[in-house]
């Protein structure tokens, strides 16, 4: 056998270059060898933070004075904490704490002062949504320091009696909707989201394109359908998958991590719903987008990825900079999680969910309409 037959580096050299070709031709391959590393930079260098500050906070205060406004003070100096308004009465902390309009309420009970100088050691209450223990750690850890700061600059000449030993008064925290601080229920709910996303976008992105690429798709732009019917079409059946994995992971939730259910069934099937059209409107959006299985797949991944570092699943949301928030706030996954957890551990009802439900109604019809204008009525 001569050494040619066994390899020739001509047709080797031939077969490289048709693949670098054939590279150059499928320009979205070529768009995510470039953007998707970019994507992992620019995300886990800049927009994650395991330590976040400026959180939203507010304020019930029934006692005005120098010690009140001297431990206020501390907490905006802290950076941990933003104030964002005073809230009228106990049910509207509640209510701010329960849609998610700030993280800490701090309330100032009316007889603070007086009890402070008697020396009766009074009591600040921080009151925390805890459903994600790891964004609230740090800021309650400050918290706690505040007092000894607030009596080293205010208890001062015939009161610097009350700055001995113990600090004058205490901050009293209280961890609601995950008091134990326990992961599971904040990881499990919103994997519900990511493992939906995953599914039904991947699902519904390869329905196009496998037409197209085993010739069926002939036989469907031949019948007298318009673009909407075929979409929505194609996206119907796997409505059904969605809300039969949506079951799985609620029992599983219950059985294997005794996540809390405090909410309404009917209220967690009616948002899962809006969450599982949106999915499957990106799944059609990339398939009419893509002209193989292939850049379907590569563009589900580039559409995943922000949804799992931006989303609030893995990385706590209010650490991330203004212009990562922006974009999280955009995808669908952000609000998702936020309803389940607001279902799950606090009881919400749509009252309280509005202000997540809009924004996915809103992107399911601006993707829907891309689908539609990219909705290729030929094969070439």
């Amino acid at each position: 056998m001569k050494r040619q037959d066994f390899f020739s580096a001509r047709r080797w050299w031939s077969v490289v270059r048709k693949e670098f070709l054939q590279l150059r031709r499928d320009r979205i391959t070529f768009a995510m060898i470039v953007a998707i590393p970019i994507m992992q930079l620019t995300l886990f260098g800049y927009a994650i933070n395991s330590d976040p500050k400026h959180l939203l906070t507010g304020l019930l205060v029934q006692d005005h004075s120098e010690f009140t406004r001297t431990f206020v003070a501390g907490m905006t100096t802290s950076n941990y904490f933003d104030l964002v308004q005073e809230l009228p009465n106990e049910e509207a902390a509640r209510t701010a704490l329960a849609r998610g309009k700030v993280q800490f309420v701090l309330t100032i009970p009316p007889d603070f002062t007086r009890r402070l100088l008697r020396g009766e050691r009074p009591p600040l209450l921080l009151e925390a949504d805890a459903t994600d223990p790891s964004a609230t750690g740090n800021a309650i850890a400050a918290a706690l320091q505040l007092p000894q700061s607030v009596a080293a600059k205010d208890l001062v000449g015939p009161l610097a009696r009350l700055a001995g030993g113990q600090p004058p008064f205490e901050v009293r925290v209280h961890s609601l909707y995950n008091p134990e601080g326990i992961t599971q229920y904040f990881i499990v709910p919103g994997l519900m989201g990511v493992i939906l996303s995953m599914t039904l976008v991947l699902m519904t992105g390869l329905a196009i394109t496998r037409e197209r690429e085993r010739g069926t798709m002939e036989n469907l732009l031949a019948m007298p359908l318009r673009p909407l019917e075929v979409l929505s079409g194609k996206i119907v059946p796997y409505i059904l998958i969605g809300l039969i994995q949506v079951s799985i992971i609620l029992a599983a939730a219950w059985v294997m991590f005794r996540v809390p259910f405090a909410g309404s069934l009917i209220t967690f099937y009616c948002a899962a719903l809006f969450f599982i059209a949106a999915n499957l409107t990106v799944g059609i959006s990339l398939s009419s987008l893509a002209q193989n299985q292939l850049q379907a797949m590569q563009l589900t991944m580039f559409y995943f990825l922000p949804n799992i570092l931006l989303s609030g699943f893995m990385f706590p949301f209010q650490g991330m900079p203004r212009w990562a928030r922006f974009i999280g706030e955009v995808l669908p996954l952000t609000h998702f999680n936020r309803l389940m957890r607001g279902i799950l551990l606090k009881g919400n009802g749509w009252p309280d969910l509005w202000t997540d439900v809009w924004p996915i109604a809103i992107f399911i019809a601006l993707v829907m309409f891309v689908a539609l204008r990219f909705y290729r009525r030929t094969l070439d």
